[in-house]
């Protein structure tokens, strides 16, 4: 795990400009650093890498990497690298480390870029090959680890940071005005929908794809999409599949030679988990949890179910108001973009406690809302599916005393709304009219669905995969997790279980008015009931007055002082908007969004300064 960056072209950065970059990432590797400057053809190549040290802790394993012409600055794990260390030394080849580093430049000399179809883990890296003056730039499959690139002049820079871009190519970035509209008006969900970023020109190397550079010539290819291709399979063929693929996903990502922790809330995902870990692979688990005043999303209960269920020890972080407004900064200038979501705000403060707590590795269950059918719209969806089954009246009943017993969202009340309107969306920018009201000059943008699957609810589902929900979630994950020196495991963003699960027919996802039914099935007998057959979706969250005193007048000074937000929002409409009732969730998020967008708006790389390293 690291922080990456470079250049590719005419222009040389200088060692001042090196120096910078490199003092700049030095949360993400707090361990090692290095840089190579080279030529590939005609053009100056320029790879810098800061390491933080997972697997083979000796300095030998430290980054850029070189081997057989190739140079390899890389951050990330290949959790396959065993088996795929084991593959290459039948092919003949022989290694000087146990890194996983050493293994992908191996298999890239082995295999060429089809390697990329055999590695299971999370990644961006660049890797110069001198013989054939090619760079190549990759990411992972689900694009956990960032990778950020920009033109300057003719030279393409790249890093692991937007940051870091700015102060290696020593160019200032300026504000790209319709995506703080767009977050604004829209939330988080809107900001991976139309390609743009926060920057103008700053774009990202696409997850399960790559940029091929090769005598001026770029060339991005994808090397991996999810699809859904439904198959025939029994109920009990599919748990015992799901079973056996997520043990595996789980085991590999295991592989470390620093201690691991466990993101435990109370809900289905992170106890499948950190159960399977104790009771079938044999491991210790330390968890770490989070709870908040609001007593709408404490779990304590299930929390407290799961952790004497383990036997484990479990570190319990109590947030309040307290730093709110002080931490948001923080937060924001490390991201170089506004906190997407409250839940991120509150999940900074897990980060931070396993750090202090000596932990290097951390494991979460993102992902698994998106694979398993885990939001409240999926419900509804599903059910439009199903709405030729014998028993489909049977299956609103089921509705009823589950989901439907939960649900704020005025739109999904009604479980029949995708049969009335399978086209419907209006759920997902609940209130945007309201808050485009409140902008000073109003932003319209249609919202827009790709087309990945004929089915209703797998392609709302790989719309969240690759526009929605994971991309905002990942870039959290990431920015959350090196702010304190952290990496951050996904054991459910495995490409094999991903595969399979959307090669299982939906009448299995949901059952007995049970979401992610298989993986609650493949939890009976490790996971607690109470946590198994608990229908309440909570997970890492909070309302902002559960954070932010509205009742303080230096509070209310803060959020209407003068600067650059208002630019974006009226600030009298704004000043009449603060009366509103922040117990509904779209108005809680508005405020919220507000708050990070003026924190961005305030940051210097916003305001168009070069960054320096201090």
């Amino acid at each position: 795990m690291c922080g990456i960056a470079g250049s590719l072209g005419q222009a040389i950065p200088d060692q001042d400009a090196i120096d910078w970059t490199l003092q700049i990432l030095q949360h993400r590797g707090p361990d090692a650093q290095g840089a190579y400057r080279g030529r590939l053809g005609s053009d100056q190549v320029t790879l810098l890498n800061r390491r933080l040290a997972i697997i083979d802790l000796d300095s030998r394993a430290n980054q850029p990497a070189y081997y057989d012409g190739c140079v390899l600055t890389y951050n990330g794990e290949i959790y396959n690298y065993v088996e795929i260390r084991d593959e290459l030394t039948a092919c003949g080849h022989t290694f000087e480390t146990q890194s996983d580093t050493e293994v992908l430049l191996h298999a890239y000399r082995e295999w060429g870029l089809e390697c990329l179809r055999r590695l299971e883990g999370m990644w961006s890296f660049a890797l110069a090959d001198t013989r054939a003056n090619r760079l190549i730039l990759c990411r992972d499959p689900f694009g956990e680890k960032p990778l950020f690139i920009v033109d300057v002049e003719g030279t393409l820079f790249f890093a692991s940071e937007i940051k870091a871009l700015a102060s290696l190519s020593q160019r200032p970035l300026s504000v790209d005005p319709d995506q703080v509209r767009s977050f604004l008006v829209n939330g988080y969900r809107s900001l991976y929908k139309h390609g743009r970023g926060f920057f103008k020109g700053v774009r990202e190397v696409q997850p399960g794809s790559y940029l091929l550079i090769e005598e001026g010539q770029r060339t991005q290819c994808q090397y991996w999409r999810l699809r859904f291709c439904p198959e025939s399979i029994s109920l009990p063929d599919a748990i015992s599949e799901t079973r056996s693929r997520l043990e595996n996903a789980l085991r590999i990502r295991l592989r470390s030679d620093v201690p691991l922790a466990f993101c435990l809330s109370g809900g289905i995902d992170s106890a499948t988990l950190a159960s399977l870990c104790v009771k079938v692979l044999r491991r210790d688990v330390y968890a770490f949890s989070i709870v908040g005043s609001d007593s709408r999303y404490d779990e304590t209960e299930q929390m407290e179910a799961i952790v004497r269920d383990l036997n484990c020890p479990h570190d319990l972080i109590h947030i309040d108001e307290s730093g709110f407004l002080e931490r948001m900064h923080r937060l924001v200038k490390a991201r170089d973009a506004p906190v997407s979501t409250i839940s991120y705000y509150v999940h900074s403060f897990l980060s931070e406690r396993i750090a202090d707590q000596g932990y290097k590795v951390a494991l979460s269950g993102t992902g698994a809302d998106e694979l398993f059918t885990g939001y409240y719209d999926h419900y509804a969806f599903w059910l439009a599916t199903m709405q030729g089954r014998a028993d489909f009246r049977d299956l609103l009943e089921d509705w009823k005393e589950s989901y439907g017993a939960f649900v704020r969202n005025p739109v999904l009340k009604d479980p029949l709304v995708f049969v009335k309107g399978p086209e419907r969306r209006d759920h997902i920018y609940l209130d945007r009219e309201a808050f485009d009201s409140l902008l000073v000059a109003r932003f319209h943008e249609r919202f827009h669905e790709a087309d990945y699957a004929d089915d209703l609810l797998r392609n709302r589902m790989l719309n969240e995969l690759y526009h929605e929900i994971v991309p905002p979630i990942l870039r959290e994950d990431d920015a959350n997790s090196m702010m304190f020196s952290i990496e951050n495991r996904s054991p459910y963003l495995d490409r094999s279980l991903a595969e399979f699960l959307f090669t299982v027919p939906n009448k299995h996802l949901i059952r007995n008015g049970y979401v992610k039914w298989l993986l609650r099935a493949v939890g009976e007998g490790i996971v607690p009931d109470a946590v198994r057959f608990n229908k309440q979706k909570r997970g890492f969250n909070a309302s902002i007055l559960s954070v932010l005193a509205m009742d303080d007048p230096d509070t209310l000074a803060y959020l209407l002082e003068d600067g650059p937000i208002f630019d974006y929002v009226d600030r009298k409409a704004f000043g009449e908007f603060l009366d509103a009732d922040f117990t509904q969730n779209s108005y809680s998020k508005f405020l919220f969004a507000f708050i990070s967008s003026k924190c961005f708006l305030e940051t210097d790389l916003a305001q168009g300064k070069v960054p320096r390293a201090s």
